[in-house]
């Protein structure tokens, strides 16, 4: 694949022990990172650095601002991914278990609606992202990426009923390469009523280059699960060069951005453009000269970021490694300022965020899904969703 060279921000860390979010070790495990290529700096950096609004640069105006979060639901297992209904109700998909449960709009005990069939669990496979149809209300359907034994696919799921009852309606793409990690997994209904899908390298990074490879790229096709007329190629395939994106997020503008784990230097918030290589495996985040440039990078002891959700001016990204939720203001597929940080700590990993009807944030925890892997051990209650109102600027 032909790479494009590009200019990238000069600041460039100190080394760090930094921890991961499925790299050559446990996910979230420390290591102690290399010095990234490039010359050293005379003085290190910060850890935060975004190529749009250098680091120290104040915001260019006011920035949203966070209400105290609210417990809406406790006791999930492993949640991964969530959507909302019509009804102001949420449905969490549950890594481990396969299962489908729905969150009463107002928070509430979680009931399950059905198991997805066929899903394989691997360290990070298994049932994951899910996104609910435009036209729920009259083809009660739902999408869902699901890994499977030999491969990991797409699928349309019907909800029936008033009180829900599951079953898999067809296979809307398959041919994803599977592994023990890097599914990604993160899929979005687009403004345009597309689907979205984000992809891991399956632990093979040449994947994310390979022009045959539906692994470490943005997939976008039709609810149909046909190919979009407007999309660069014959394939499903809308970019390339992504390491493990597991969110994508769409501004009021229709700009598409997406959230990818780094390796063991960078994480990166991208603007996604049609035919677009964003780098890997020959570049990191700044660390190095190939590729589309990242809005921002942020270190993986800080993020190995997971879910992202649009609001009030600002992407609000989930931590899984730096447990705590990051705000980057951004204008017209820019980062305005520095990411800035939330909650640090205080609930452990953020798996997912998304926006609720009432324009607040719902973000879900995944510590039950890592404490045999060295992550946040369970706290009574977890894993949980919480409320967060988000104020204007």
């Amino acid at each position: 694949m032909t790479r494009r060279s590009r200019s990238r921000a000069a600041a460039v860390a100190a080394s760090l022990a930094v921890a991961l979010s499925g790299c050559s070790g446990p996910p979230d495990e420390p290591v102690t990172a290399p010095s990234p290529p490039g010359p050293s700096p005379s003085a290190p950096s910060p850890s935060v650095s975004s190529p749009s609004a250098p680091p120290g640069t104040a915001p260019a105006g006011p920035v949203a601002t966070l209400g105290e979060p609210v417990e809406l639901t406790t006791g999930l297992e492993a949640p991964w991914g969530l959507a909302f209904l019509p009804d102001g109700s949420a449905l969490v998909s549950e890594r481990i278990s396969g299962e489908i449960v729905r969150i009463p709009a107002k928070g509430g005990d979680p009931r399950t609606v059905g198991v997805v069939p066929g899903v394989h669990v691997s360290s990070e496979g298994g049932l994951l992202g899910i996104a609910v149809s435009p036209r729920f209300a009259t083809d009660r359907t739902v999408y869902a990426s699901a890994s499977g034994q030999d491969q990991n696919r797409i699928v349309a799921l019907t909800i029936a009923g008033d009180h829900g009852s599951l079953s898999v309606d067809r296979v809307l793409l398959d041919g994803i390469r599977t592994a023990d990690r890097h599914h990604g997994g993160r899929i979005a209904v687009g403004p345009d009523g597309h689907l979205w899908i984000g992809t891991g390298d399956a632990f093979e990074p040449g994947n994310a280059a390979a022009d045959d490879s539906l692994n470490g790229k943005i997939l976008r096709i039709a609810v149909d699960g046909s190919v979009p007329e407007d999309n660069p190629g014959s394939s499903p395939i809308y970019s390339s060069g992504h390491r493990n994106v597991q969110g994508i997020a769409f501004g009021p503008d229709g700009t598409p951005y997406a959230s990818e784990l780094g390796h063991r230097t960078w994480d990166e918030v991208n603007v996604l453009r049609a035919g677009a290589d964003y780098g890997w495996p020959e570049t990191e985040g700044i660390a190095g000269s190939t590729g589309q440039a990242p809005i921002a990078t942020i270190h993986p002891d800080e993020a190995s970021p997971s879910g992202v959700a649009y609001a009030e001016g600002s992407l609000w990204i989930g931590a899984l490694g730096g447990r705590r939720l990051w705000q980057l203001p951004v204008e017209g597929g820019a980062a305005t300022a520095e990411p800035i940080d939330h909650f640090a700590g205080e609930y452990g990993r953020i798996r997912t965020v998304e926006v609720a009807p009432d324009g607040a944030l719902w973000l879900v925890t995944s510590n039950t899904d890592r404490a045999t892997w060295g992550g946040t051990a369970p706290r009574p209650g977890d894993d949980r969703i919480l409320r967060v109102e988000v104020r204007e600027p």
